[in-house]
Protein backbone atom coordinates (compact mmCIF):
# COMPACT_ATOMS: atom_id res chain seq x y z
CA UNK A 1 0.00 0.00 0.00
CA UNK A 2 2.71 2.48 1.05
CA UNK A 3 4.86 1.88 -2.06
CA UNK A 4 1.92 2.70 -4.32
CA UNK A 5 1.07 5.82 -2.30
CA UNK A 6 4.70 6.94 -2.26
CA UNK A 7 5.02 6.65 -6.04
CA UNK A 8 2.10 9.06 -6.49
CA UNK A 9 3.78 11.75 -4.42
CA UNK A 10 7.29 11.61 -5.95
CA UNK A 11 6.42 14.12 -8.69
CA UNK A 12 5.77 16.92 -6.20
CA UNK A 13 9.41 17.35 -5.15
CA UNK A 14 10.82 19.42 -8.04
CA UNK A 15 11.15 22.91 -6.58
CA UNK A 16 13.20 25.98 -7.48
CA UNK A 17 15.40 27.64 -4.85
CA UNK A 18 14.99 31.41 -4.47
CA UNK A 19 18.51 32.89 -4.60
CA UNK A 20 17.47 36.19 -2.95
CA UNK A 21 16.30 34.33 0.16
CA UNK A 22 19.19 31.87 0.21
CA UNK A 23 21.77 34.69 0.06
CA UNK A 24 19.99 36.50 2.89
CA UNK A 25 19.85 33.34 5.04
CA UNK A 26 23.49 32.55 4.21
CA UNK A 27 24.67 35.84 5.74
CA UNK A 28 22.58 35.51 8.88
CA UNK A 29 22.64 31.80 9.67
CA UNK A 30 26.32 31.17 8.92
CA UNK A 31 26.97 33.61 11.81
CA UNK A 32 24.24 32.33 14.14
CA UNK A 33 24.69 28.57 13.59
CA UNK A 34 28.40 28.44 12.70
CA UNK A 35 29.55 25.14 11.16
CA UNK A 36 26.09 23.56 11.59
CA UNK A 37 24.70 25.88 8.88
CA UNK A 38 26.41 23.88 6.06
CA UNK A 39 24.39 20.75 6.86
CA UNK A 40 21.20 22.71 7.61
CA UNK A 41 21.47 24.53 4.27
CA UNK A 42 22.01 21.28 2.34
CA UNK A 43 18.86 19.78 3.82
CA UNK A 44 16.67 22.88 3.56
CA UNK A 45 17.58 23.26 -0.14
CA UNK A 46 17.08 19.55 -0.96
CA UNK A 47 13.38 18.60 -0.71
CA UNK A 48 14.27 15.03 -1.72
CA UNK A 49 15.91 14.73 1.76
CA UNK A 50 12.83 15.96 3.62
CA UNK A 51 10.98 13.61 5.94
CA UNK A 52 7.30 13.56 6.87
CA UNK A 53 5.85 12.17 10.08
CA UNK A 54 2.46 10.45 10.12
CA UNK A 55 0.18 11.52 13.00
CA UNK A 56 -2.64 8.97 13.37
CA UNK A 57 -6.14 10.26 14.10
CA UNK A 58 -7.47 8.59 17.25
CA UNK A 59 -11.03 9.50 16.19
CA UNK A 60 -10.82 7.30 13.05
CA UNK A 61 -7.90 5.01 13.80
CA UNK A 62 -6.11 3.55 10.73
CA UNK A 63 -5.18 0.05 11.99
CA UNK A 64 -4.24 -1.19 8.48
CA UNK A 65 -2.00 1.80 7.81
CA UNK A 66 -0.34 1.31 11.20
CA UNK A 67 0.54 -2.29 10.24
CA UNK A 68 1.99 -1.05 6.94
CA UNK A 69 4.07 1.59 8.71
CA UNK A 70 5.52 -1.06 11.04
CA UNK A 71 6.39 -3.28 8.08
CA UNK A 72 8.14 -0.36 6.35
CA UNK A 73 10.35 0.25 9.41
CA UNK A 74 8.60 3.33 10.79
CA UNK A 75 8.88 3.82 14.56
CA UNK A 76 6.81 5.82 17.02
CA UNK A 77 8.00 9.24 18.11
CA UNK A 78 9.73 9.15 21.53
CA UNK A 79 8.92 5.41 21.86
CA UNK A 80 7.61 5.89 25.39
CA UNK A 81 10.77 7.65 26.64
CA UNK A 82 9.24 11.09 27.31
CA UNK A 83 7.62 11.55 30.74
CA UNK A 84 3.96 12.64 30.46
CA UNK A 85 3.81 11.58 26.79
CA UNK A 86 0.09 11.07 26.07
CA UNK A 87 -0.65 7.42 25.22
CA UNK A 88 -3.49 8.53 22.95
CA UNK A 89 -1.12 10.32 20.55
CA UNK A 90 0.54 8.07 17.98
CA UNK A 91 3.02 9.56 15.53
CA UNK A 92 5.18 7.45 13.22
CA UNK A 93 8.55 8.45 11.77
CA UNK A 94 10.79 6.93 9.15
CA UNK A 95 14.57 7.34 9.07
CA UNK A 96 14.41 7.73 5.28
CA UNK A 97 13.03 10.60 3.16
CA UNK A 98 9.75 10.44 1.27
CA UNK A 99 6.10 10.84 2.09
CA UNK A 100 2.72 9.26 1.64
CA UNK A 101 0.13 11.57 0.06
CA UNK A 102 -2.33 13.55 2.14
CA UNK A 103 -5.93 12.32 2.18
CA UNK A 104 -8.53 14.38 0.34
CA UNK A 105 -11.13 16.33 2.33
CA UNK A 106 -14.53 14.55 2.12
CA UNK A 107 -17.51 16.01 3.95
CA UNK A 108 -18.78 13.54 6.54
CA UNK A 109 -15.63 11.37 6.49
CA UNK A 110 -12.92 11.81 9.10
CA UNK A 111 -9.35 11.57 7.83
CA UNK A 112 -7.18 8.81 9.27
CA UNK A 113 -3.81 10.61 9.43
CA UNK A 114 -2.10 13.99 9.19
CA UNK A 115 1.33 14.54 7.61
CA UNK A 116 3.61 16.97 9.40
CA UNK A 117 7.13 17.96 10.34
CA UNK A 118 7.68 15.86 13.48
CA UNK A 119 9.33 18.80 15.28
CA UNK A 120 6.01 20.67 15.18
CA UNK A 121 4.71 18.25 17.84
CA UNK A 122 7.25 19.53 20.38
CA UNK A 123 5.29 22.75 21.21
CA UNK A 124 2.14 20.64 21.64
CA UNK A 125 3.91 18.21 24.00
CA UNK A 126 5.54 21.08 25.92
CA UNK A 127 2.05 22.45 26.65
CA UNK A 128 1.15 19.20 28.53
CA UNK A 129 -2.58 19.54 27.94
CA UNK A 130 -4.87 17.74 30.41
CA UNK A 131 -8.51 16.67 30.05
CA UNK A 132 -10.93 19.46 30.93
CA UNK A 133 -8.48 22.36 30.60
CA UNK A 134 -9.28 25.55 28.70
CA UNK A 135 -6.74 26.08 25.92
CA UNK A 136 -6.11 28.82 23.36
CA UNK A 137 -4.32 28.25 20.04
CA UNK A 138 -3.76 31.92 19.19
CA UNK A 139 -2.44 31.58 15.61
CA UNK A 140 -4.06 28.27 14.76
CA UNK A 141 -4.09 27.85 10.95
CA UNK A 142 -3.61 25.55 9.15
CA UNK A 143 -4.71 23.52 12.19
CA UNK A 144 -2.06 20.83 12.63
CA UNK A 145 -1.20 21.79 16.21
CA UNK A 146 -4.90 22.03 17.18
CA UNK A 147 -5.39 18.53 15.74
CA UNK A 148 -2.35 17.30 17.68
CA UNK A 149 -3.62 18.89 20.93
CA UNK A 150 -6.87 16.94 20.54
CA UNK A 151 -4.89 13.70 20.10
CA UNK A 152 -3.31 14.36 23.53
CA UNK A 153 -6.39 15.13 25.65
CA UNK A 154 -10.02 16.27 25.60
CA UNK A 155 -10.00 19.93 26.66
CA UNK A 156 -13.01 21.47 28.35
CA UNK A 157 -12.74 24.27 25.80
CA UNK A 158 -10.44 24.82 22.81
CA UNK A 159 -10.33 28.29 21.24
CA UNK A 160 -8.71 28.27 17.78
CA UNK A 161 -8.00 31.77 16.52
CA UNK A 162 -6.75 32.86 13.07
CA UNK A 163 -6.63 36.45 11.85
CA UNK A 164 -6.00 35.69 8.16
CA UNK A 165 -9.37 34.94 6.48
CA UNK A 166 -7.94 32.59 3.81
CA UNK A 167 -6.02 30.60 6.42
CA UNK A 168 -9.14 30.58 8.60
CA UNK A 169 -11.01 28.60 5.91
CA UNK A 170 -8.15 26.12 5.85
CA UNK A 171 -8.29 25.83 9.66
CA UNK A 172 -12.06 25.15 9.64
CA UNK A 173 -11.66 22.47 6.98
CA UNK A 174 -8.82 20.79 8.91
CA UNK A 175 -10.91 20.64 12.09
CA UNK A 176 -13.93 19.26 10.18
CA UNK A 177 -11.70 16.61 8.57
CA UNK A 178 -10.27 15.22 11.80
CA UNK A 179 -12.58 15.93 14.72
CA UNK A 180 -15.95 14.23 15.40
CA UNK A 181 -19.07 16.31 15.98
CA UNK A 182 -19.33 15.94 19.79
CA UNK A 183 -15.81 17.39 20.18
CA UNK A 184 -16.40 20.13 17.59
CA UNK A 185 -18.94 21.46 20.10
CA UNK A 186 -16.18 22.31 22.63
CA UNK A 187 -14.14 24.14 19.96
CA UNK A 188 -14.59 27.81 19.16
CA UNK A 189 -13.06 29.22 15.97
CA UNK A 190 -12.52 33.00 15.77
CA UNK A 191 -10.98 35.53 13.37
CA UNK A 192 -9.61 38.08 15.84
CA UNK A 193 -6.37 40.03 15.62
CA UNK A 194 -4.35 37.94 18.10
CA UNK A 195 -2.90 41.12 19.62
CA UNK A 196 -6.41 41.92 20.95
CA UNK A 197 -7.23 38.49 22.40
CA UNK A 198 -5.85 39.27 25.86
CA UNK A 199 -8.17 42.25 26.27
CA UNK A 200 -11.14 40.31 24.85
CA UNK A 201 -10.61 37.20 27.05
CA UNK A 202 -8.54 38.20 30.11
CA UNK A 203 -7.23 35.36 32.33
CA UNK A 204 -9.55 32.91 30.59
CA UNK A 205 -7.17 30.05 29.69
CA UNK A 206 -5.16 27.38 31.54
CA UNK A 207 -2.83 26.87 28.56
CA UNK A 208 -1.96 29.10 25.58
CA UNK A 209 -0.04 28.15 22.43
CA UNK A 210 1.44 30.97 20.33
CA UNK A 211 2.69 29.37 17.11
CA UNK A 212 3.61 32.78 15.77
CA UNK A 213 3.79 34.14 12.21
CA UNK A 214 7.51 34.01 11.35
CA UNK A 215 10.12 33.79 8.60
CA UNK A 216 9.05 30.33 7.48
CA UNK A 217 12.54 29.25 6.40
CA UNK A 218 11.53 26.15 4.42
CA UNK A 219 8.81 27.79 2.34
CA UNK A 220 10.59 31.14 1.91
CA UNK A 221 13.56 29.35 0.30
CA UNK A 222 11.24 28.18 -2.48
CA UNK A 223 9.43 31.48 -3.13
CA UNK A 224 8.49 31.46 -6.82
CA UNK A 225 8.28 35.26 -7.03
CA UNK A 226 11.69 36.87 -6.30
CA UNK A 227 10.15 40.34 -6.07
CA UNK A 228 7.72 39.12 -3.41
CA UNK A 229 10.63 37.37 -1.68
CA UNK A 230 12.65 40.62 -1.57
CA UNK A 231 9.63 42.38 -0.07
CA UNK A 232 9.28 39.66 2.59
CA UNK A 233 12.96 40.01 3.51
CA UNK A 234 12.72 43.79 3.86
CA UNK A 235 9.64 43.41 6.10
CA UNK A 236 11.24 40.60 8.11
CA UNK A 237 12.66 43.00 10.71
CA UNK A 238 9.07 43.87 11.74
CA UNK A 239 8.23 40.29 12.74
CA UNK A 240 9.78 40.33 16.25
CA UNK A 241 7.60 43.29 17.24
CA UNK A 242 4.46 41.43 16.07
CA UNK A 243 5.60 38.28 17.91
CA UNK A 244 6.18 40.24 21.14
CA UNK A 245 2.74 41.87 20.85
CA UNK A 246 1.11 38.46 20.33
CA UNK A 247 2.90 37.11 23.40
CA UNK A 248 1.83 40.09 25.52
CA UNK A 249 -1.76 39.46 24.47
CA UNK A 250 -1.39 35.73 25.24
CA UNK A 251 -0.05 36.54 28.72
CA UNK A 252 -3.16 38.65 29.42
CA UNK A 253 -5.40 35.79 28.25
CA UNK A 254 -3.59 33.28 30.50
CA UNK A 255 -4.78 32.70 34.05
CA UNK A 256 -2.22 33.01 36.89
CA UNK A 257 -0.46 29.64 37.24
CA UNK A 258 -1.10 28.89 33.55
CA UNK A 259 1.39 27.70 30.92
CA UNK A 260 2.37 29.52 27.72
CA UNK A 261 4.28 27.89 24.85
CA UNK A 262 5.79 29.98 22.04
CA UNK A 263 6.96 28.41 18.79
CA UNK A 264 8.22 29.36 15.32
CA UNK A 265 9.48 27.47 12.28
CA UNK A 266 12.50 29.73 11.72
CA UNK A 267 16.15 29.51 12.77
CA UNK A 268 16.28 33.29 13.36
CA UNK A 269 17.58 34.31 16.79
CA UNK A 270 15.80 37.69 16.47
CA UNK A 271 12.43 35.87 16.24
CA UNK A 272 13.26 33.21 18.81
CA UNK A 273 15.60 33.75 21.76
CA UNK A 274 15.52 37.57 21.49
CA UNK A 275 11.70 37.66 21.57
CA UNK A 276 11.59 35.44 24.67
CA UNK A 277 14.35 37.45 26.38
CA UNK A 278 12.36 40.64 25.80
CA UNK A 279 9.23 39.05 27.32
CA UNK A 280 11.14 37.76 30.37
CA UNK A 281 12.83 41.13 30.89
CA UNK A 282 9.59 43.12 30.65
CA UNK A 283 7.15 40.85 32.58
CA UNK A 284 7.98 40.16 36.22
CA UNK A 285 5.06 37.70 36.41
CA UNK A 286 6.42 35.44 33.65
CA UNK A 287 8.83 32.65 34.61
CA UNK A 288 10.95 30.48 32.27
CA UNK A 289 10.33 26.73 32.52
CA UNK A 290 13.22 24.34 31.99
CA UNK A 291 12.57 22.08 28.97
CA UNK A 292 16.11 20.79 28.44
CA UNK A 293 14.82 17.34 29.43
CA UNK A 294 12.90 17.15 26.14
CA UNK A 295 16.17 17.66 24.21
CA UNK A 296 17.92 14.94 26.22
CA UNK A 297 15.07 12.50 25.69
CA UNK A 298 14.59 13.23 21.97
CA UNK A 299 18.18 13.41 20.77
CA UNK A 300 17.83 10.12 18.83
CA UNK A 301 15.03 11.65 16.70
CA UNK A 302 16.00 15.36 16.59
CA UNK A 303 19.15 17.49 16.40
CA UNK A 304 19.16 20.52 18.69
CA UNK A 305 21.23 23.68 18.37
CA UNK A 306 22.27 25.46 21.62
CA UNK A 307 19.94 28.37 22.45
CA UNK A 308 21.59 29.62 25.64
CA UNK A 309 18.16 29.29 27.31
CA UNK A 310 16.84 26.65 29.70
CA UNK A 311 13.30 27.45 28.57
CA UNK A 312 14.05 27.36 24.80
CA UNK A 313 14.87 24.60 22.29
CA UNK A 314 15.83 24.89 18.62
CA UNK A 315 15.49 21.85 16.34
CA UNK A 316 17.73 22.09 13.26
CA UNK A 317 17.53 19.82 10.19
CA UNK A 318 20.25 17.16 10.09
CA UNK A 319 21.12 14.10 7.98
CA UNK A 320 18.59 11.34 8.66
CA UNK A 321 16.80 13.71 11.06
CA UNK A 322 15.54 16.32 8.60
CA UNK A 323 13.06 17.83 11.06
CA UNK A 324 12.72 21.53 11.86
CA UNK A 325 13.50 24.33 11.94
CA UNK A 326 11.39 24.58 15.08
CA UNK A 327 11.94 26.82 18.07
CA UNK A 328 9.97 26.11 21.27
CA UNK A 329 9.92 28.09 24.52
CA UNK A 330 7.90 27.35 27.65
CA UNK A 331 6.83 30.01 30.16
CA UNK A 332 4.62 30.12 33.25
CA UNK A 333 2.51 33.00 34.58
CA UNK A 334 3.05 33.46 38.31
CA UNK A 335 0.38 34.58 40.80
CA UNK A 336 2.08 37.90 41.46
CA UNK A 337 1.23 40.93 39.32
CA UNK A 338 3.66 42.71 37.07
Amino acid sequence: MLTRLKAKSEGKLAKQICKVVLDHFEKQYSKELGDAWDTVRKILTSPSCWQYAVLLNRFNYPFELEKDLHLKGYHTLFQGSLPNYPKSMKCYLSRTPGRIPSERHQIGNLKKYYLLNAASLLPVLALELRDGEKVLDLCAAPGGKSIALLQCACPGYLHCNEYDSLRLKWLRQTLESFIPQPLINVIKVSELDGRKMGDAQPEMFDKVLVDAPCSNDRSWLFSSDSQKASCRISQRRNLPLLQIELLRSAIKALRPGGILVYSTCTLSKAENQDVISEILNSHSNIMPMDIKGIARTCSHDFTFSPTGQECGLLVIPDKGKAWGPMYVAKLKKSWSTG
